[in-house]
């Protein structure tokens, strides 16, 4: 089937169509406090609870491994000295590993974003223009 359209008919749809990519990069420049004059800077609290998912995923995968492979093949002993308190298959200990694993994820979000943020901004300083220019 063929619409035949008039010129009248297609300009509002080509001047909204046209305007949104420049609303997606007005939006993006503002998102969560972003200043882009200084460069793409990293918003330490969504860093940190990617590095903490990533954490529990990762020692839940472990323990996971762990359970289908044969004993010499898995690292129970390495996670017990790595997460305090840890005892390889017990409900407690699962759960305990699970938060530490988390916890330790926070962590390096903790410190690695404002290391990152502050080296950013001290390059950007020292050279006088952002990234990309």
């Amino acid at each position: 089937m063929v619409v035949a359209v008039g010129m009248a008919d297609m300009t509002p749809r080509i001047s909204r169509t046209l305007a949104r990519p420049v609303r997606i990069k007005q939006a993006r420049r503002t998102l969560q406090g972003i200043n882009t004059e200084e460069g793409a800077m990293l918003n330490t609290k969504l860093v940190s609870w990617v590095l903490g998912l990533w954490g529990a995923v990762m020692f839940t995968t472990c323990v996971v491994y762990g359970l289908v492979t044969p004993q010499s093949l898995h690292m129970h002993e390495f996670l017990e000295q790595v997460l305090p308190a840890f005892e390889w298959l017990t409900w407690w200990g699962f759960l305990l590993g699970l938060v530490e694993s988390f916890l330790y994820g926070v962590y390096a979000g903790l410190v690695f974003c404002p290391l990152y943020n502050g080296l950013k901004r001290f390059c950007n300083n020292l050279h006088g223009a952002p990234d990309g220019e």
